[in-house]
């Protein structure tokens, strides 16, 4: 666990994606398969849910370090993580040799605590973490709560570990998708099989036969639109298409079986009924790439429709009548078994259309392609995104292959997106924030102006939360106007005095029952502080409502 926890620290303590990846090579080639295994299991993504009650680490943690409760949560609200916070306050080791590998620690100790009473958890915690150096008490504590996380992408592991074995990236990437999936747990034998030479290794086995391809992704397109043509190139080196607001999706047929999956390598095939439906029309050896999307009166539904859906255990009838879902499909990865994903977008496209037009059905529609002589003509049907339930466009060079993940290796994908909703807030609450803002009060709720139906009189309505989009010295000055205009504590939240109109950014609105405004916003940010308006200047919840169904 030390060696795992120092392989952490590297990753935290630089910036630099070669020294990342060459920390992780010298990890995996030096440790036992098994500990390589769950590292990469971790690396990738996967996490345990929870596998303690946070109050009784927090228990574990008042009960070792012998202080008040009320100087505990003093503390963990200065340091802002909780890991860290337990880590501080435990004896701890330097010695190496007393504790397990990686693997031991996860299955042998780890994984067995779930369900276990707080007694029993923390009596064997105690002697445990007391084994660990300080870094490896915090990586296990993290692990423990199922928030471990390190500034890795999967992209860089994919990497490594072709850097380390020799096989091709592309071939790596295609193995570790699923891989994260803890109903397979790892072991030597799944990393045996990561790293394994690809000579020999075409045939899929009767356990990876339904594994989709690698998501290629997109880049953000953010230059002014003067300087297109010269930054991009003309709108003929483009297949250009809407940028649609649903679930990446692959529809994998083989073996005369169909699997559905998300961009997330979730398998979500029972979920989708309907697109399941497709293994009729669908030919054998296919791999489709497209946006599950609602689809309602032959246009695309609201997102949070779709939601609905999401994450459900059963599908009912009702659901299916009232959130219908389409794959709109935009590329062709696989074709009569042979893989695509070398061939130009263009090729790929005409592939697509071909199998689209011996489907005929309805749940798979094809995806539109937008013409325009320059970009100004293609602007102008961008800025229609909005109404049409879409998100903008995405521009795909003609010649480019299908890549991993976000590279410009194969070619390139922008996507285009329109603006963001737009609306002058007043900020109302404050806690603090976590990381190197773990000092500073930096998460914000936001309030929008509203008529109180008892009173008639104006009141202000918290309807979003962000802590994204301020700068260091602003979010300094704003943690100082929050101390010093605090109304009241409510555990590490305070009450302000409403003082403070920030521009807050989003990218989508709907109707919620689950919130007093009403309204739920997407992905809300700051945009800036609006320090030439007053908060009577702030926006209305009318304005808000306003927007829903539009987006």
């Amino acid at each position: 666990m030390n060696r795992f926890a120092n392989l952490y620290m590297q990753l935290d303590a630089t910036t630099s994606t070669n020294a990342k990846q060459d920390a992780m090579v010298a990890y995996f080639g030096d440790v036992a398969p098994r500990d390589a295994a769950w590292a990469v299991y971790f690396l990738a993504g996967g996490r345990p849910r929870q596998l303690v009650a946070t109050k009784t680490l927090r228990r574990l943690a008042l009960e070792a370090s012998g202080l008040p409760e009320w100087l505990f949560e003093e503390s963990y609200q200065a340091v802002g993580d909780l890991a860290e916070t337990i880590a501080l306050l435990l004896p701890s080791t330097s010695d190496d040799a007393l504790t397990p590998g990686l693997a031991a620690w996860v299955e042998d100790r780890l994984l067995p605590l779930r369900g276990l009473d707080a007694g029993e958890a923390i009596a064997r915690l105690r002697p445990w973490l007391a084994e660990l150096d300080r870094p490896a008490q915090f990586v296990c504590i993290k692990l423990i709560t199922g928030s471990f996380r390190v500034g890795v992408s999967k992209l860089s592991v994919t990497r490594a570990l072709s850097e380390l074995s020799q096989v091709d990236a592309k071939r790596i990437a295609q193995r570790l998708v699923g891989y994260t999936d803890l109903s397979a747990r790892p072991d030597a034998d799944s990393f045996a099989r990561l790293i394994a030479s690809s000579d020999g290794d075409d045939a899929r086995s009767d356990t990876d036969i339904g594994q989709p391809y690698p998501f290629f992704l997109a880049h953000p397109l953010q230059i002014p639109l003067d300087d297109f043509d010269a930054q991009i190139g003309p709108p003929s080196s483009y297949l250009i298409e809407w940028k649609w607001d649903g679930i990446r999706a692959q529809i994998v047929k083989r073996d005369g079986r169909i699997w559905i999956w998300s961009r997330g390598e979730e398998l979500i095939t029972d979920r989708f009924p309907e697109l399941a439906s497709l293994h009729a029309c669908i030919p054998d050896g296919s791999v489709i790439d497209g946006e599950i999307v609602v689809w309602i009166d032959d246009r695309v539904g609201a997102f949070g429709v779709l939601q609905q859906r999401i994450g459900r255990k059963s599908i009912t009838a009702a659901i299916l009548d009232k959130a219908p879902v389409v794959l709109i499909a935009y590329d062709l990865l696989e074709r009569d078994g042979r893989d695509l994903r070398g061939e130009s977008q263009f090729a790929r496209r005409l592939a697509l259309e071909d199998v689209h037009a011996r489907c005929g059905s309805g749940r798979l529609r094809l995806s539109p392609l937008l013409t325009g002589d320059d970009w100004p003509s293609i602007a102008r049907q961008q800025s229609e995104a909005r109404a049409l339930g879409v998100e903008g466009v995405m521009l795909k060079g003609r010649d480019a292959r299908y890549g991993v993940g976000r590279t410009k290796d194969a070619g390139v994908w922008w996507k285009w997106k329109i603006d963001p909703y737009t609306i002058d807030a007043v900020l109302i609450y404050a806690q603090r924030g976590h990381g190197r803002r773990a000092s500073l009060y930096s998460d914000f709720t936001f309030a929008v102006w509203d008529r109180d139906p008892s009173t008639g009189e104006r009141a202000l309505v918290p309807f979003a939360k962000a802590y994204s989009g301020l700068t260091d010295a602003e979010m300094r000055r704003v943690d100082a106007v929050v101390r010093r205009t605090t109304i009241e504590k409510f555990g590490p939240v305070r009450s302000v005095t409403p003082t403070l109109v920030f521009e807050l950014g989003f990218e989508g609105i709907s109707a919620s029952k689950r919130h007093k405004s009403g309204v739920a916003v997407r992905f809300p940010r700051m945009l800036r502080w609006r320090e030439d308006k007053a908060i009577d200047d702030a926006d209305t919840l009318t304005t808000l409502r306003g927007w829903v169904g539009s987006s």
